[in-house]
């Protein structure tokens, strides 16, 4: 006669193990499997195709002239491929990026709310913190997923249209073809570290709330204050405790000499916000009463 299940501190039934339960896996299939996902992952890797069609319909951006003799990231797109992968990041970075952290890591606790399954999965017996952990580390897979999925396929949409070639600096000069890649991963992780913010604030809201919309939206919402904010001025020194404030430091990265310090400055305020959110999130919904 086996040992039946305590959910309340006794012992458990045998072969009973925690962290073997809701494995990564199986969170990570489920999630793939979501339409927001397959279509998430569709407008990302459109973008750069987008840009060149506008490219070849509007003429390239060194072309048109502007008037001014400021030369801008945007200013030599089609000089390379790096270019155009750089000029990816950077016109999505600031929104489009946004949307899929928050889609991914607001919709992940929510939905199952919604659809009056988590308190089944939580009967299986999941533990409240195994859970979360999953679909957290997930949904930050995911959201990494997509910022490098972005890139990618603008490196390979730009050689074939604007051939592989240095990387050219707004600033003068040129980053050798072998060291484009690896400055773009740097660029790519600063944006993950910068996007973490709006992961958290996500997570936290998704265990608030029944709602996916309403934590992919409050994020998204909250990210935008946050770059209001930013750009009043009149706050002076107090900004740099704004994440949104470090959002385009990566621009260090694409420079002749690397510059750490303004990334490392934003890294530091990013993840500092984030782990407090993801805490109030673990410790909010350790407590909650699980009805849906």
């Amino acid at each position: 006669m086996t040992a039946a299940v305590d959910l309340t501190g006794g012992a458990a039934a045998p072969g009973y193990r925690a962290r073997h339960t809701l494995p990564l896996r199986v969170e990570a299939m489920r999630q793939l499997r979501r339409r927001r996902t397959l279509i998430m992952g569709g407008v990302l890797a459109a973008l750069p195709f987008v840009l060149i069609v506008a490219f070849a319909i509007g003429g390239t951006p060194d072309s048109r002239g502007g008037g001014s003799d400021r030369i801008t990231l945007m200013d030599t797109a089609t000089a390379s491929a790096a270019n155009f992968a750089a000029t990816c990041l950077f016109v999505s970075a600031g929104f489009l990026l946004v949307i899929p952290v928050a889609l991914f890591c607001g919709d992940t606790v929510a939905s199952e709310a919604g659809w009056s399954s988590l308190r089944y999965l939580l009967a299986a017996p999941v533990p409240r913190a195994r859970l979360l952990w999953s679909k957290l580390v997930v949904a930050l897979g995911f959201s990494l997923a997509a910022m490098v999925l972005l890139p990618l396929v603008a490196l390979a949409a730009g050689a074939a249209a604007y051939g592989w070639g240095p990387l050219e600096l707004p600033t003068g000069g040129a980053l050798a073809a072998s060291a484009t890649v690896p400055r773009l991963a740097l660029v790519v992780a600063f944006v993950f570290v910068s996007q973490l913010v709006t992961a958290g604030l996500a997570f936290w809201l998704s265990t608030k709330t029944d709602a996916p919309l309403g934590a992919v939206g409050g994020a998204v919402g909250l990210t935008i204050v946050g770059n209001v904010l930013d750009a009043v001025t009149a706050l002076g020194s107090w900004r740099e405790f704004l994440p949104a404030h470090w959002q385009f430091a990566w621009a260090d990265a694409l420079q002749p000499d690397l510059e750490w310090g303004g990334m490392a400055k934003g890294a530091a305020v990013s993840v500092t916000c984030a782990l407090i959110l993801f805490a109030l999130a673990f410790r909010g919904f350790s407590r909650k009463d699980i009805v849906s």
